[in-house]
């Protein structure tokens, strides 16, 4: 059992709800494996709230500390720095605190790269195919144009997120060397088209986790190429209905199982500058 003592460091998350999070398991079990003095708690807080509590964390001079939803968005205004990524995206998911100096980072899309190359796959110069627009979309398509995909073509049905899609769009164009386009999900002949020469296809929505488990926005297996990687945020269930319809179709696929394993061990090292044990988490926890 971890004593706490009066220099325990403290870490954590913020969110409504966090009570189902993985998240102090995975960091608690990575701290006690390589003896750090931190701690990692979740806390229940909405956006309304948000500001008092990172207010009490500065003045606390905590090490640093996670967003999950709906504070993402929110914590981009109360940092005083911001990553490229968080950015551009205008989405925060871990904050360091150096002395009262909070930086705001998005460690999602760094953990999908990493979770593609765990499955085998180097994405950088290659074609992807993204599909939504929403936050894990979002975070996925500005760090691939940022690590130096070739191309990436958005699909996104004209939401809320549209706009806001069509604004990072430009910016990864005029920032980037990856050519990024955005279309509208209503013509399959366009996503057809762009999927045709993909080197991945990635779901970034939410369509096809449980327990709506029968949907999938692709269900004609003829998009599929053989050569084509595809791949879904989602990891419940473990293996979607656009997943199982593309294995089937002979295409090699992974989940989002990894992609919230290296997130974390993203922003386990931003904290530590240390390397999360993540074998040793997998085994604990993703077997």
């Amino acid at each position: 059992m971890k004593q706490i003592t009066g220099h325990t460091g403290l870490t954590g998350l913020f969110g409504s709800p966090v009570a189902h999070s993985i998240s102090p398991m995975m960091h608690n079990a990575s701290f006690e494996h390589l003896g750090l003095d931190y701690v990692y708690l979740a806390f229940d807080v909405g956006t309304d709230k948000l500001a008092a509590a990172v207010d009490g964390l500065r003045a606390m001079n905590v090490r640093g500390f996670n967003l999950t939803m709906p504070d993402k968005n929110k914590m981009c205004e109360l940092c005083d720095r911001l990553s490229p990524a968080a950015e551009i995206s205008q989405a925060v998911n871990t904050v360091v605190n150096d002395n009262g100096i909070l930086t705001g980072h998005t460690t999602d899309g760094t953990g999908y790269l990493l979770a593609a190359k765990d499955a085998g796959y180097d994405l950088i110069g290659k074609k992807m195919t993204l599909l939504g627009a929403g936050g894990a979309a979002t975070s996925i398509l500005v760090q691939a144009a940022l690590d130096g995909l070739s191309e990436i073509s958005v699909f996104s049905i004209h939401d809320q997120f549209y706009v806001r899609a069509e604004q990072i769009v430009q910016t990864l164009n005029e920032r980037t060397n990856c050519k990024v386009q955005l279309f509208d999900f209503e013509d399959d002949s366009i996503l057809r088209r762009e999927i045709a020469d993909s080197y991945i296809l990635t779901n970034g929505t939410s369509v096809g986790m449980a327990p709506n488990t029968d949907a999938s926005i692709i269900n004609d297996p003829s998009f599929f190429h053989k050569d084509l990687i595809v791949s879904d945020v989602i990891y419940n269930p473990k293996e979607t209905k656009l997943l199982r319809l593309a294995r089937e179709a002979g295409c090699p696929t992974f989940n989002g199982l990894y992609m919230l394993l290296y997130q974390g061990a993203e922003a386990f090292k931003l904290w530590t500058g240390q390397e999360m044990p993540v074998e040793k988490i997998k085994e604990l926890y993703f077997s």
